[in-house]
């Protein structure tokens, strides 16, 4: 839906996207140069915060006497972003007198309810940036034009609600519909740093609501475990996924007095042997590690050749099972031991949960802090 494609470096062949953010504002400079001019420049252009200049073809555009309104389609490129094809609509008239810019929630565009995101309470879900892009816009426009920036912007989003549901915006006090996104204006294919932001509002949310206790979870199966287990509520669960470690390191800057973290054995093995990102592609279980601690542990030669030859951690821990051998205690004090060498020396209580597929509980950690753990073997 633009005429500017441009490839993800390390990416291979896959193409990248636009954010909503770069989408509402090049809607929003077709809208205003209408309402000022009467005509809609098609495609049209804007510049990113780093000096690229992307132009958007227009899917719908709408001029009455006191408001023009654009459409521009989201393009996501080759990322799997829920609001790929989605209509971004942006509907100017001018304001009162000294207002400035003033932005709006249309149809699909969430409200804040909770503190600790970067846009208050009470406000449309408009992100700094894309905000900050559609006031240059407006000041570039009444330049060019002489006319007072006093402008409102409502920004909707076709099906928004609905599309909602599938991100993270309801666990974070986002009511209504989607955010409007974006730091760079670029949706780079599966990204990394798009996840770890979203970890990181999380955990904004929950200090912002005083809450003590957050639990990271490496999938939703783990996640309703860890949740029923200590009883806690949605704000708290953090959507850590793969990404321990990004979830460590902004703790260790923001602490809360707890944090759990909890997934399935073959994660936490991994952790365990220092992985901060536990994505299959990114990281492996290491056999010859479970092969030494199995031995550690009391169990027999043929139990640990059969670790080093296994194919699987859900093998081993199998193996293990037969065999007598508590592998997942260790396991769990070693995961928590790892994740401590990222916290660092604080005051956070930290303990690892260990759950099966089908959501039994495996096995616990101890909850300990820093300067309760004992030296290293």
């Amino acid at each position: 839906m633009t005429d500017y494609t441009e490839k993800a470096p390390d990416e291979g062949n896959l193409r990248r996207g636009w954010t909503t953010g770069a989408c509402a504002t090049a809607a929003t400079k077709a809208a205003l140069n209408a309402l000022v001019t009467s005509h809609f420049p098609d495609p049209v252009s804007i510049v990113l915060p780093k000096g690229q200049e992307p132009s958007f073809v227009l899917d719908c555009e709408t001029l009455e006497e006191d408001y023009a309104e654009a459409g521009i389609i989201k393009d996501a490129g080759d990322d799997p972003d829920v609001t790929h094809g989605a209509l971004i609509l942006s509907k100017v008239r001018f304001g009162p007198e000294g207002a400035g810019v003033r932005f709006f929630a249309g149809e699909g565009v969430g409200m804040v309810t909770r503190p600790g995101l970067p846009i208050a309470v009470g406000e449309p879900a408009i992100n700094p940036v894309p905000r900050q892009l559609m006031c240059e816009v407006v000041q570039a426009l009444a330049a060019e034009h002489d006319f007072a920036p006093d402008v409102d912007i409502t920004i909707s989003v076709r099906n928004g609600e609905k599309l909602a549901k599938h991100t993270w915006n309801p666990r974070l006090g986002i009511v209504g519909g989607l955010s409007i996104l974006g730091t760079t204006g670029i949706v780079v294919p599966f990204s990394c740093s798009a996840w770890i932001h979203s970890i990181q509002r999380g955990i904004d949310v929950a200090r912002a609501e005083g809450q003590g206790h957050v639990a990271g979870c490496t999938g939703s199966t783990s996640e309703k475990t860890v949740r029923g287990l200590f009883d806690l509520p949605d704000y708290a669960m953090i959507d850590m996924g793969d990404f321990v470690g990004g979830m460590l390191k902004y703790l260790r800057r923001n602490p809360v007095a707890r944090v759990t973290i909890g997934g399935g054995f073959a994660k936490l093995t991994k952790l365990a042997q220092g992985h901060m990102d536990l994505h299959s592609g990114r990281s492996q279980v290491d056999f010859d590690w479970l092969a030494d601690r199995i031995a550690s542990l009391g169990g027999d030669a043929e139990l640990v050749a059969q670790t080093r030859q296994a194919n699987t951690a859900l093998a081993v821990l199998q193996l293990c099972d037969v065999a007598g051998v508590s592998i997942v205690p260790l396991v769990a004090s070693e995961a928590q031991r790892a994740a401590f060498r990222i916290l660092g020396p604080c005051a956070i209580a930290l303990d690892i949960v260990v759950i099966a597929r089908d959501g039994t509980l495996l096995g616990q950690s101890e909850i300990l802090t820093y300067d309760q753990l004992e030296p290293a073997p």
